[in-house]
């Protein structure tokens, strides 16, 4: 038996690590490339690992127009839209959860309408927002892209959070009740709290929907606002791809998800509400 515990192990770790292999060999792949000189990354057979290390395709893909490709105006109007967008999803999604999930607002089937909005395909309100950003002066803007991911992200925010206000006990609230605490009193220092785990997992999506956009931003902006998502496939020409300034975009484009999902990791867990009330 214990012999076949240890192979059960080892078969499990052989599977893990040939799966973070196939995986993983892309993304090392990309960063690779990012390294390579034009020669190296046309050449046949492939060069796996470059010769010299050069950051020349980061300059160039970074640096502001007209010396580079506009990656730093990019990685910028990236982030500025991918956190205002989560700060303001999860602070309007975060309340509708609570009353949707304490008060019943709109009764048992509306919390289910709302979920059914995230299905509606984006590329049919594509030409009413742009219509309507439009005539209010909001194309090429910041602003137009934070509406415009706000309303696309703030059902699935409203969902996920209401999972884990129906997981909370509604007891420790009716006890802040009691001790003086307002209903926002409670929902502030008492609710959001204890569903810190779920606050950070629905933010950290949130934020990687926003950061991964395309749509949007391709029909809503013109020169002033140019996500990452927007300056990578400018890099493909009609009689060239420039494969190393893509590859360096790419790399550093993941960089942030990688970054939060590390910092964020101990609160990735669900449960932390689990036996708060015992009988």
């Amino acid at each position: 038996m214990r012999r076949m515990t240890r192979l059960e192990a080892a078969v499990t770790a052989g599977l893990l690590i040939a799966a973070l292999i196939f995986f993983m060999f892309p993304v090392v792949w990309m960063f690779l490339t990012s390294f390579k000189s034009e020669a190296e990354y046309f050449h046949y057979p492939p060069v796996f690992i470059p010769k010299d290390f050069d950051f020349r395709n980061y300059f160039n893909a970074m640096a502001f127009p007209p010396d580079g490709r506009g990656g730093l105006q990019g990685l910028r109007d990236s982030l500025i839209i991918a956190t205002a967008t989560t700060l303001v999803a999860v602070l309007i999604g975060s309340l509708a959860a609570y009353s949707l999930s304490r008060f019943k607002t709109g009764g048992d089937n509306f919390s289910f309408w709302i979920l059914s909005t995230r299905m509606f395909p984006p590329v049919a309100a594509a030409l009413p927002l742009f219509l309507i950003f439009k005539q209010i002066r909001l194309l090429d803007t910041h602003l137009a892209l934070i509406i415009a991911n706000t309303i696309f992200n703030l059902p699935f925010v409203i969902w996920l959070m209401k999972g884990f206000f129906d997981e909370l006990p509604g007891e420790l609230e009716e006890a802040a009740l009691i001790d003086g605490c307002s209903q926002v009193g409670a929902f502030v220092r008492v609710a959001l709290p204890l569903v810190t785990p779920g606050l950070v997992a629905t933010s950290l999506f949130s934020f990687i929907f926003a950061w991964n956009e395309f749509m949007f931003a391709l029909l809503l902006t013109r020169r002033n606002v140019r996500t990452l998502t927007i300056i990578v496939p400018s890099l493909v020409g009609g009689h060239e791809i420039l494969w190393g300034e893509i590859a360096a975009i790419g790399t550093i484009a993941i960089i942030p998800g990688i970054l939060l999902s590390i910092l964020l990791q101990r609160y990735l867990v669900r449960g932390l509400t689990l036996g708060a009330v015992k009988g």
